[in-house]
């Protein structure tokens, strides 16, 4: 499990929320394509999943225009979300 602040759910949620406070000051179609591209273009898929899931399940905490962006968007492939392994990063054993 990932300890990265990023990927907390609160985290995922209040920055999707700031993503769409930003675009919603624009005209409403240009603001679902322009949050649903940044969340496409910057967040890592793991990232994307678990706020997939979490609108899978309600959405609870997010705005409306942010479950409509992020819902155009096309399901994140699980098998692009890379497995953390124990041994990562550590030093070979001879």
């Amino acid at each position: 499990m990932s300890h990265d602040s990023h990927d907390s759910l609160p985290r995922l949620i209040y920055m999707a929320n700031q993503i769409g406070a930003f675009f919603a000051t624009q005209k409403h179609d240009r603001a679902v394509v322009g949050i649903a591209k940044h969340v496409k273009d910057f967040w890592e898929p793991r990232m994307r999943a678990k706020i997939e899931d979490h609108i899978a399940e309600g959405g609870e905490g997010l705005t409306p225009l942010v479950v409509e962006s992020l819902k155009t968007l096309p399901p994140v492939k699980r098998t692009d979300i890379p497995v953390a392994r124990a041994a990562d990063g550590l030093p070979a054993h001879h």
